[in-house]
């Protein structure tokens, strides 16, 4: 058994860059950054700062939803998998390591003039995503 499933919360480097391709289905890439805050260890070592950059691929209904709503500096959780690519460049062999996104859900403050919604968006949502519930159904 194996399992290639990640989960970041970040924030947006740089508009999503969205094509379309045959049968107009569209596209999207972009980056997130993750940071992991500076701290001091108990022997008085201090770690800085390390921010790590992720590049995004988002497909179809996805890639749709991050061309209306997904801006530079967005935060966000996205759920996905990891994918390598490989191609050749004057005779070099490059790879490049993506996030194929499965779940995107926009966090933070919305901007004044979005729409009154969050956005959750999944491959397919309304098969997916649960009715919220109200706050008497919680289990504790």
């Amino acid at each position: 058994m194996s399992v290639n499933k990640v989960i970041l919360v970040g924030n947006v480097g740089k508009d999503p860059e969205v094509r379309y391709l045959d049968k107009n289905v569209a596209v999207a890439n972009f980056t997130l950054a993750t940071t992991e805050r500076a701290y001091t260890m108990q022997n008085g070592t201090q770690v800085p700062e390390r921010t790590e950059w992720h590049s995004i691929v988002a497909w179809r209904g996805l890639a749709e939803i991050a061309e209306k709503y997904i801006r530079k500096g967005s935060q966000l959780y996205v759920e996905g998998k990891i994918q390598t690519r490989a191609w050749e460049k004057d005779g070099i062999k490059r790879y490049t390591t993506e996030i194929y996104a499965e779940t995107i859900q926009l966090l933070g403050k919305r901007p004044e003039n979005s729409e009154s919604h969050s956005v959750v968006a999944t491959p397919q949502v309304d098969a997916i995503q649960a009715p919220p519930h109200a706050e008497d159904d919680l289990p504790f």
